[in-house]
């Protein structure tokens, strides 16, 4: 989750209080419409290192985790007016 708040701050210029408040808005309302196990499976991929290594994350999956990260933050960004 720091990742894509990272990617907010400075692709859309929040602060990292406002990246935090946004992405966690946004993730609420998200798992708030999926099953659980899939909700659950989304708190795993976004709870960071400790959250991957838990999970048994493979390479593979660290890697398309990173690249959903990086379409959500478009998406968001996309929300915000940036690029």
């Amino acid at each position: 989750m720091d990742e894509l708040i990272t990617q907010l701050t400075q692709r859309v210029g929040l602060t990292p209080d406002q990246a935090r408040q946004a992405v966690e808005t946004v993730l609420g309302f998200v798992k708030g419409r999926l099953p659980a196990p899939i909700a659950s499976q989304l708190d795993g991929m976004l709870g960071g290192a400790a959250g991957g290594a838990a999970g048994g994350a493979t390479p593979t999956a660290s890697t398309d985790a990173t690249s959903d990260i990086s379409g959500i933050a478009k998406g968001i960004s996309g929300m915000f007016g940036g690029n």
